[in-house]
């Protein structure tokens, strides 16, 4: 079997979406997530996160900060036997304050460049792949590099600007019902 992986967005996704948190207390998993992941995992597949982290360019946290968040999501998939394989960040954003993360990317989805730099780490078939996640800049770069792509619809889309890229294979409520999807 080829290596693949299921590339999950972090905010909205895997957990609650609040904004900018690095708080590793108030960082929750979505519901069904660790089920969701559990089932995807026993398939064979890599967890990898793929996550935009502005707050780091825009001086709201440092980047060091994202280990803890990191630590705390396998604390809270741990008893799910749940294995994240990567944790993969941009931290970066053209409008950001702090001047070394202030520049446009090739990392910052709908750009493919963390889903690219995980597969090259990782050896990862990106045609036998899954990019899961809940707005369409994450179905645009799972889309962009030949993934398969799960919208998660739990109304955090809120721009739908629509191309060929940027429509979803399929739609799911939660990672639970989107592990049922993958096969």
């Amino acid at each position: 079997m080829k290596n693949r992986a299921v590339f999950l967005d972090k905010d909205g996704t895997l957990i609650e979406d609040v904004p900018y948190n690095v708080d590793p207390q108030r960082i929750r998993l979505t519901v069904g997530a660790g089920d969701g992941l559990r089932q995807v995992q026993q398939l064979g597949y890599q967890l990898i996160v793929i996550s935009n982290q502005s707050g780091v360019a825009r001086g709201y946290f440092p980047e060091s900060a994202l280990t803890a968040v990191e630590a705390r999501l396998q604390e809270l998939l741990e008893p799910f036997d749940v294995l994240l394989d990567g944790f993969y960040y941009c931290p970066h954003h053209p409008d950001g304050t702090v001047m070394e993360y202030a520049i446009a990317c090739h990392c910052r989805k709908p750009e493919p460049g963390l889903l690219l730099q995980a597969a090259g780490d990782r050896a990862i078939d990106l045609t036998q792949s899954w990019f899961v996640g809940d707005i369409l800049n994450d179905v645009e770069a799972g889309r962009r590099v030949g993934c398969q792509t799960i919208l998660i619809n739990n109304g955090n889309e809120t721009e739908w600007l629509l191309s060929s890229e940027r429509v979803p294979h399929f739609l799911a409520k939660d990672l639970a019902e989107a592990a049922h999807i993958i096969k």
